[in-house]
């Protein structure tokens, strides 16, 4: 496979595995049979099924975004490699897997372990997750 090249079946099953198992985990949850113990689980268990399959469709439909994070992260590691750049990405799970690919397109899969340091622990990344985000935009240099 060139390097450079994300489009593919291949690395489109890769990058949204995470996608299907929601959508899968989702298909799953609707045929337990929670509805003979109470009305009340079931109600639950709608909830959880339209969770898994709208947030399995969200990735889904981020493939176009996936592919310019791609060409971004190619484009600053090309030269030298920066871990900083992919500080944002070995957050989550999916970005850890464009991280993977990225890293594996550049020819330096032995420096995973070293971006594995820069993820936030759990609860940090739950906490954070849960706070509201100051934007900042910037116009001109100047902050709006």
């Amino acid at each position: 496979m060139p390097a450079g090249n994300i489009s593919t079946f291949a690395r489109y099953m890769y990058l949204n595995s995470y996608a299907f198992l929601l959508i899968l985990l989702g298909g799953g949850i609707v045929f337990i049979p929670l509805y003979r113990i109470s009305l009340w689980l079931t109600g639950l268990q709608l909830i959880l099924f339209f969770t898994c399959m709208v947030n399995g469709t969200k990735i889904l439909r981020s493939w176009k975004d996936k592919q310019r994070k791609y060409h971004i992260l190619m484009e600053r590691n090309s030269t030298e490699f920066r871990p900083e750049t992919f500080y944002e990405y070995i957050q989550a799970p999916c970005g850890r897997l464009l991280v993977k690919t990225v890293l594996k397109d550049l020819g330096q899969e032995e420096k995973y372990p070293e971006l594995l340091a820069l993820r936030k622990p759990f609860m940090e990344n739950l906490k954070s997750g849960c706070r509201p985000v100051k934007t900042v935009i910037y116009l001109n240099g100047e902050k709006l």
